[in-house]
């Protein structure tokens, strides 16, 4: 006769022991997040309810504001009325920039353009150039 093998004791496989042990743990895990929603659940309650009342309240003191005050005339709000002709400030504080920027960039080129200008009434298109000159002076408010 053969003999007969014996059979060994099987030790569990590691797979299954990690298996029950993460059972084990999954059982706590989902009383605990159970707990955890139920906490939650409450405070969001508690969180609305107060949310609510101090809307409540709030819409209540206003109303009650708005019942004891006396209506006031809504303000009219005008727009200033800009000054112009000699009185226009803003227009004559750009005036007086853009001349100073005008002289500081040309420092150097100004006498050459008094030249220039002196030139042209001495020459062939001066005497439309004193015209000119005595018409805008006919209509100046200035006598020179």
């Amino acid at each position: 006769m053969a003999a007969k093998k014996k059979k060994k004791a099987k030790k569990p496989s590691k797979a299954k022991a990690v298996k029950k042990a993460s059972a084990k743990k999954s059982k706590t895990a989902k009383k605990a997040t159970k707990a955890f929603k139920k906490t939650a659940k409450k405070t969001k309650a508690v969180k609305k309810t107060k949310k609510s009342a101090a809307k409540k309240s709030a819409k209540k003191t206003v109303k009650a504001v708005k019942k004891a005050a006396p209506r006031k005339a809504k303000k009219v709000v005008r727009k200033k009325k800009q000054v112009v002709g000699e009185g226009d400030y803003a227009a004559t504080r750009r005036f007086d920039n853009d001349q100073a920027s005008f002289v500081e960039k040309n420092k150097a080129k100004i006498p050459a353009l008094g030249k220039e200008a002196e030139d042209a009434l001495d020459g062939p298109e001066g005497a439309e150039l004193r015209d000119a000159e005595a018409a805008a002076a006919g209509r100046s408010r200035d006598t020179f």
